[in-house]
């Protein structure tokens, strides 16, 4: 095997499990899922049929990922953040085949306690803060929080605050990288 997985985890058949992916305990992975290399499944985990992992994806402890969520390589889903696919679930009426997509940028973090409304992308590096309620699409780079979210700021890929001055110009304080703010955009320079 190519990857470790804790014996309490469940991994049904007609999953793709990339080499140095580790998953821990009472973890269920679900079949026709695809899991990138070097990605982490903290406990609790439930990842479900049809989702779609890039590599090195960090998810923690007691995180809901359902069918319809796709993550970009390099994401960040912090603890007992949710994922929904249905838009009005009700018990009594069956939607399965119904559901809708959300995908998660390239590099976004996705705080402790927060939930993805389905149908939002989340823009590459984008940083939803603890306990949002995503509820429409949040743009690259774009710090959200709060219940409905709400932008903020922005946000570097090293995960600093953006200061943009009148030049609408702004550096990582970490890794030194510049970007520049146009039309409500950010981009890297």
């Amino acid at each position: 095997m190519e990857y470790f997985a804790h014996e309490t985890a469940v991994i049904d058949e007609g999953c793709i499990i990339g080499a140095g992916t580790k998953i821990w305990h009472f973890s269920h992975i679900m079949p026709g899922c695809t899991i990138g290399a070097d990605c982490n499944i903290g406990q609790n985990v439930v990842i479900s049929p049809e989702v779609i992992l890039g590599k090195n994806v960090k998810v923690q402890n007691n995180v809901s990922i359902y069918t319809g969520v796709s993550c970009e390589d390099d994401v960040f889903l912090g603890p007992s953040m949710v994922f929904t696919n249905v838009t009005n679930p009700r018990s009594a009426v069956n939607r399965r085949g119904q559901y809708e997509r959300t995908n998660v940028g390239r590099g976004a973090s996705i705080g402790a306690n927060a939930t993805v409304v389905c149908g939002h992308d989340i823009g590459a590096f984008a940083f939803i803060g603890a306990g949002a309620v995503i509820t429409k699409t949040v743009k690259p780079y774009a710090l959200v929080v709060g219940n409905p979210a709400r932008q903020i700021g922005w946000m570097s890929e090293f995960g600093h605050r953006l200061n943009f001055g009148e030049s609408r110009t702004a550096v990582c304080p970490e890794s030194g990288e510049k970007y520049v703010l146009e039309n409500d955009q950010v981009k890297k320079l």
